[in-house]
């Protein structure tokens, strides 16, 4: 027993023994393996990609939203089936999207090596649009809302490419926000999408640009833009004018022709503590294609015409800690695009209400155009004009309200008036010359509020007061339009009105 117990001790001691040593030989802390290295130069949320020297940003956020009375979430009732304003018309339109966005960033010795990438998962809401059955059938629209194809191409559930680009050494090459824009670009203050009175391409515009930096916040850049998406209107030939596209605010048929030079983009910007200045100037030809089905028909010869806008933005004014005006006005000849911006509708057909004896209800349609020529004539630009604005003003860290609005007036010189008013289209509707002016001025006037509990958490709701400020007077004898169901009948010529809500929900990361 004496025995037993001597080896029992004695094997413990040489346990205790070996885990002292081999505890002697653990070093006292182990080293943290550093799988993200955090790059710091960029400013937060940026970290190295392993095993380089370029750093990389995820972002993006999940945005939910539906909009009331309108088909669509970029714009109030103002045309198709929304501004038919009857039983096919959707009473809300919903939408849910999540964005990624991607930024890459490597020093060199010429500078910062940037890539930008922003592109959109979604899917939007259609609508029922009527099919001339004598049933009354109709038919689902999958390509989503009106307006669709303007918000990157995206169809009813699709991927769309906002923004994809390089910067290197002062360019920029690639997709991004046109230098025109001003900095808040079709948003001084609100969500709303169809604010006209300046430029904007939110969803971006292919470009080749040049940016320098003279210090002290005054930077000037000079751009080559890509017009063909974003950047045109319409240049109608009035010789294929129908009377059923004349009720769309189509004075005649659609004539681009080919690509054949960028637009050319101005800017110079000064930012500072009080807020910022901006001035900007775009040139823009206008190719159309020819006077009839074939080449030897001729073609009426290029013009260029021009837009400039000046922005201001102030600042931390006194109403409050962060509270923000910002102001914009423009003005275009032969280049509506920099004033009804890339989301902005530029054809109007809004039906309402009639006292008029005889009429079966009103109407008002209007439409945008670059320029305008007929039968072997030249081509006559468009003028437009407008402004846009938005005071923002913060009740406290979590509440804001922006009150904001919008004004821009169409402009058909009397060449142009004359191609229009005597085109087939007009003519078979009953308007007379005396009744006819294509000329137009369409105003919003919108307020919202957001409440943000916790960071990078918004909820929003947007009201938004559209007129349309027609200058067509008297009557129309319109053919039936289908689509939205309307009898061939008797129709007031009438300015019209529209009022939307936007509801969004939006989590940024």
């Amino acid at each position: 027993m004496k025995t037993v117990r001597s080896l029992v001790l004695g094997s413990g001691a040489a346990l205790l023994a070996m885990g002292g040593a081999q505890a002697a030989d653990l070093p006292i802390k182990a080293k943290a393996v550093e799988y993200v290295r955090v790059c710091s130069m960029y400013g937060a949320g940026f970290f190295y990609i392993p095993g380089t020297d370029t750093c990389i940003k995820l972002g993006g956020y999940l945005r939910v939203e539906a909009g009331f009375g309108t088909n669509t979430i970029f714009q109030n009732a103002v045309n198709g089936v929304a501004g038919g304003r009857n039983r096919l018309s959707n009473y809300y339109t919903t939408r849910s999207r999540a964005d990624l966005n991607i930024d890459t960033r490597t020093a060199t010795e010429y500078g910062v090596v940037r890539t930008f990438f922003d592109g959109v998962f979604q899917w939007t809401g259609g609508s029922y649009a009527g099919t001339g059955s004598a049933t009354g059938a109709t038919a689902y629209s999958t390509a989503g809302a009106p307006g669709a194809q303007a918000d990157g191409n995206i169809a009813q559930g699709g991927i769309g490419v906002f923004y994809a680009f390089i910067q290197f050494a002062g360019f920029t090459m690639g997709k991004a926000v046109s230098q025109f824009d001003a900095p808040w670009a079709n948003y001084p203050g609100n969500n709303f999408d169809g604010l006209t009175g300046g430029g904007g391409t939110i969803t971006g515009v292919n470009q080749f640009t040049y940016t320098a930096d003279f210090g002290s916040g005054i930077t000037a850049a000079i751009s080559a833009q890509d017009a063909t998406q974003y950047s045109q209107s319409q240049i109608w030939n009035t010789a294929g004018q129908t009377a059923a596209g004349v009720l769309t605010g189509s004075y005649g048929t659609s004539n681009f022709g080919g690509n054949v030079a960028p637009d050319i983009v101005g800017m110079v910007r000064v930012d500072q503590a009080w807020g910022l200045f901006q001035a900007s100037f775009a040139a823009h030809d206008n190719h159309a294609a020819f006077f009839g089905a074939s080449e030897t028909t001729g073609h009426p010869a290029d013009k260029w015409g021009y837009a400039g806008q000046l922005a201001l933005s102030i600042k931390n004014i006194p109403t409050g800690a962060g509270d923000t005006i910002n102001l914009q006005g423009v003005y275009t000849n032969g280049a509506s695009r920099y004033n009804f911006q890339s989301l902005a509708p530029i054809n109007y057909a809004m039906y309402g209400g009639s006292n008029m004896a005889g009429a079966f209800q009103s109407l008002g349609f209007a439409g945008v155009s670059d320029s305008v020529f007929g039968a072997n004539t030249q081509q006559q630009l468009t003028t437009t004009y407008g402004f846009r604005g938005a005071f923002t003003h913060n009740w406290d860290p979590f509440w804001n309200t922006a009150v904001y609005g919008s004004w821009s007036g169409v402009r058909y010189n009397n060449t142009a008036k004359g191609l229009i008013c005597n085109g087939a289209g007009v003519v078979a509707l009953g308007i007379t010359p005396a009744n006819c002016n294509p000329d137009f001025n369409i105003s919003t006037v919108g307020v919202i509020t957001r409440w943000t509990p916790v960071k990078n958490l918004t909820f929003s709701a947007d009201v938004a007061w559209t007129r349309l400020d027609q200058k067509f007077t008297g009557v129309a004898n319109a053919p039936a339009v289908a689509a939205v169901a309307k009898p061939a009948t008797t129709y007031q010529l009438k300015d019209q009105d529209s009022v939307s809500l936007l509801v969004r929900a939006q989590r940024n990361w």
